[in-house]
């Protein structure tokens, strides 16, 4: 074997231009105890709070638990090469995702990371999970409407750009397709949506994600998945990885709606990672801070004023009630932190009224503020007579005879309920849900017959979105005018002789 000078020369002179005198001080900590994902750790005296902390084996863990000696961890991920004794370092880093448009129309994991087989997501920047919500003066009034595309909620309960609107109601009764179809409604309206699954099965999250691929909508969606599969800490996380994809957008300028599918498994996550990191429980079992858990994540939820750049982030928490008991811990927290509640009743769902939408306990605390001037103008006395009707069909079931006022307000609310049902994966443009509600209010209905009311609006719909284009437009730039009340008026009429025949 010859030594070649020249070689040996090259390397020692790469080893000096490389060679750094800088001495790199890292912050050490021991574990003290591993199991059931908690890591006990000794001698990190200045760890921060919700820090990422790193083990020998590269695995990540939140720091949560700032003790006097000790700091309680949660791993995320598997723990299963973690032992007593092992070494841990500060990175001196808060947890932090991706954001940016790269994401938009992938599924990706609680940190970020792509779950959907497509390859790596390029960004340019990341953001810490956790970030202060925005202040007093840098809000906007929440009076633009974001319209969901279901008649009953955009007529009575409706939803603003930058509002906080709960859907609460038992297990399968409507709650998820209520949050997709408003996401479908967006297409073509320039808001950007993600949707969080938190601790869903694998199966349903795929079912959401091949409904959002059908119609569309994944072309202006981020779906962020943590599933039942997945750890506590991960289900933790999941809801603020999602709000801060979202808040990049909103600080662009843009609108962007955040569903989060559900809350009530996220406290659950919570309260199993405080109860093994020794935390006292109260009600319920979940810890003290439960209630700061979603304050601080429903917040963020905001509409800025013009010099914030005028974006908004809208929010749509789901919770889980058992057996309808919305005065349970987590549906009371969650109620007081929104700006309304859709309730959804199970025996209305399994009546065959779907959208099974309460509105005697259903509200939205923005209100008429969040609504189009036509729609404004006309569905002011809709929630009355709808109230009306429920209560005056409980006291009809008795069998007393009924005087021709009472009759004739029944026979309108049946109408109501009629036209208020909606199948799935089909929202109504706003400009016909005028028309519709228009001809509910005015009594245009009383001569169709009930089993009828569903073929005539279908027909309807159709009849003023293909004929009466400016018909449409005049009700979203001038409002319910008296000439375009008398044009709608005689859509209706001309149409019901068109049906008749």
């Amino acid at each position: 074997m010859q030594l070649k000078p020249a070689e040996i020369i090259k390397v020692i002179k790469d080893q000096i231009d490389s060679y750094s005198d800088k001495v790199e001080l890292s912050d050490i900590g021991t574990i003290i105890s591993v199991g059931d994902g908690i890591v006990n750790v000794y001698g990190l005296d200045d760890c921060m709070a919700c820090e990422l902390l790193e083990f020998e084996d590269g695995t990540q863990a939140l720091a949560l638990n700032l003790e006097e000696d000790i700091i309680g961890a949660v791993v995320l991920g598997s723990c299963d090469n973690l032992k007593e004794g092992g070494n841990v370092k500060r990175t001196g880093k808060i947890v932090s995702v991706p954001v940016g448009d790269e994401l938009i129309g992938r599924v990706v994991g609680a940190l970020g990371a792509p779950i959907d087989g497509l390859g790596a997501i390029k960004t340019r920047e990341f953001r810490a999970i956790e970030s202060e919500a925005p202040g007093i003066i840098d809000r906007e009034h929440v009076n633009t409407p974001l319209e969901t595309g279901i008649k009953a909620i955009d007529a009575m309960i409706p939803i603003g750009k930058g509002q906080r609107e709960l859907i609460i109601g038992d297990r399968q009764t409507g709650k998820t397709t209520i949050a997709l179809d408003t996401i479908l409604n967006q297409k073509g309206k320039n808001v950007i949506c993600v949707y969080v699954a938190i601790g869903q099965k694998n199966s349903t999250v795929a079912k959401v994600v091949e409904t959002l691929r059908v119609n569309g909508a994944l072309d202006y969606t981020i779906v962020v998945s943590a599933t039942a599969a997945d750890s506590s800490a991960l289900q933790y996380i999941a809801p603020y990885t999602g709000c801060t994809m979202g808040e990049y957008f909103m600080r662009a300028g843009k609108d962007v709606l955040c569903v989060y599918d559900d809350l009530s498994k996220h406290a659950v996550a919570y309260r199993a990672i405080s109860l093994l990191l020794r935390k006292p429980p109260g009600r319920e079992a979940y810890p003290g801070d439960v209630f700061y858990l979603h304050s601080r994540l429903l917040e963020r939820a905001a509409r800025m004023n013009a010099q914030h750049g005028g974006g908004s982030l809208s929010a749509l928490p789901i919770i889980e009630t058992q057996a309808g008991d919305i005065s349970a811990y987590i549906p009371t927290n969650v109620i007081s932190i929104t700006d309304g509640q859709i309730f959804l009743e199970s025996e209305l769902f399994f009546s065959g009224v779907r959208p099974a939408v309460n509105p005697g306990i259903s509200v939205s605390r923005v209100g008429g503020h969040a609504q189009i001037k036509a729609m404004q103008k006309i569905s002011g006395t809709l929630r009355l007579l709808y109230s009306q009707f429920m209560e005056l069909q409980a006291f009809a079931q008795f069998g007393s005879d009924l005087d021709d006022v009472t009759r004739r307000k029944i026979e309108q609310g049946q109408r109501i309920l009629e036209v208020f049902k909606q199948d799935i994966n089909s929202p109504v443009r706003i400009e016909c849900q005028v028309i519709m509600v228009y001809a509910l209010v005015n009594h245009l209905l009383s001569d169709v017959d009930l089993s009828d009311i569903s073929k005539f609006e279908e027909g309807l719909i159709d009849h003023v979105t293909y004929n009466c284009k400016d018909l449409m437009a005049e009700i979203l730039q001038d409002g319910l005018t008296e000439p375009v009340e008398e044009k709608i008026r005689t859509v209706i009429v001309n149409y019901k002789n068109l049906f008749a025949a």
